[in-house]
């Protein structure tokens, strides 16, 4: 399945659009900010566009994804910007990251496979530092019906891919929870995320 996914992926980053486009979403950008400067890390980050955001407003930014397509957009973003992006391709535990360096986690739309979802959890949550944030938004279990309707809307088609309130919070124990729902918003993000889908929203505080 990992291979497949990742030829998914790089097939769709070598498309000459922007998948998502190339503005942040807008739940990360509300409540980034709101938190002062610091570093930040970017998982599945694609072709940078949130990624973009933080480095433009003052973020030492870092990203990573299994795509080489994305990296070469999200690269050429930066550049096109004249903003700095620190950005590595592969699995995150072959990543050369260290424990407790940064102050926020950004998960947008992250739905690594379930097989190894929740280790990557816990790794990532490892990699903040003592009262740094998570943001992670992604589409939730009760999205199925609304990607049926609106295919536009996007997400996976699978169950497995979506989140739950229940594995959040699981997976980000030893987390203070700021805010955790799944509920319906309106996405307008490039060409995949258009339309009312079900997502859940997370901010948490490492412990």
């Amino acid at each position: 399945m990992q291979d497949n996914w990742l030829q998914m992926w790089n097939n769709r980053y070598q498309e000459p659009t922007y998948a998502y486009g190339i503005e942040p979403n807008v739940y990360l950008k509300e409540k980034l900010d709101k938190l002062g400067n610091g570093s930040i890390l970017f998982g599945a980050e694609g072709e940078g566009r949130n990624a973009l955001y933080a480095a433009k407003t003052g973020w030492d930014t870092h990203a990573f994804d299994i795509s080489k397509s994305g990296k070469q957009k999200a690269l050429q973003l930066a550049k096109d910007n004249g903003v700095p992006l620190n950005y590595q391709v592969g699995q995150l535990p072959d990543l050369s990251f260290q424990a407790e360096q940064f102050d926020v986690i950004a998960l947008i739309y992250a739905h690594f496979p379930p097989d190894i979802r929740s280790p990557y959890h816990r790794q990532l949550g490892q990699l903040l530092k003592k009262g740094g944030h998570v943001i992670l938004e992604a589409f939730g279990k009760n999205h199925l019906p609304y990607r049926a309707a609106n295919p536009k809307v996007g997400g996976p088609g699978n169950l497995d891919f979506l989140f739950s309130v229940e594995e959040i919070r699981a997976d980000f124990a030893n987390f203070e929870i700021i805010e955790l729902v799944e509920k319906e918003v309106a996405l307008a993000e490039g060409l995949y995320h258009n339309g009312k889908g079900s997502v859940v929203r997370f901010v948490g505080q490492k412990l």
